[in-house]
C-alpha cells in the first residue's frame, strides 16, 4: 500500500480529580485543518493536540507522532498521549 500521513486532533478534558483525559481523537484532511480544528475544539474543551503520524497501514509501521499545534490545556508528555 505505501506510506500515507494521517492528520489527528486529540481533544482534553479535566476529569473530576483534575486530571487530564483524551477524548475520542478526530481526524483531519490537512495539517493546516487540523491546527484549525484544534483551535476550535479547545475552545469548547480544555485543550486539544493536533498531529500527524507517517506509516504504512497494511504493515502497522508507523513513525513517531509529529506535533502540528498544542492549544489550551494540554499533558506535558505528548508523545504518550499520541502513540509516539
Amino acid at each position: 500500500m505505501g506510506a500515507i500521513t494521517y492528520f489527528v486532533v486529540l481533544p482534553f478534558v479535566r476529569n473530576e480529580d483534575g486530571d487530564l483525559c483524551p477524548e475520542q481523537a478526530v481526524e483531519c484532511q490537512s495539517s493546516h485543518g487540523a491546527a484549525a480544528r484544534a483551535r476550535a475544539i479547545a475552545a469548547s474543551k480544555g485543550g486539544a493536540v493536533a498531529f500527524c503520524r507517517t506509516g504504512d497501514p497494511a504493515l502497522g509501521e508507523f513513525d513517531e507522532a509529529e506535533i502540528i499545534a498544542k492549544v489550551g490545556d494540554v499533558p506535558v508528555d505528548l508523545l504518550e498521549a499520541t502513540g509516539g
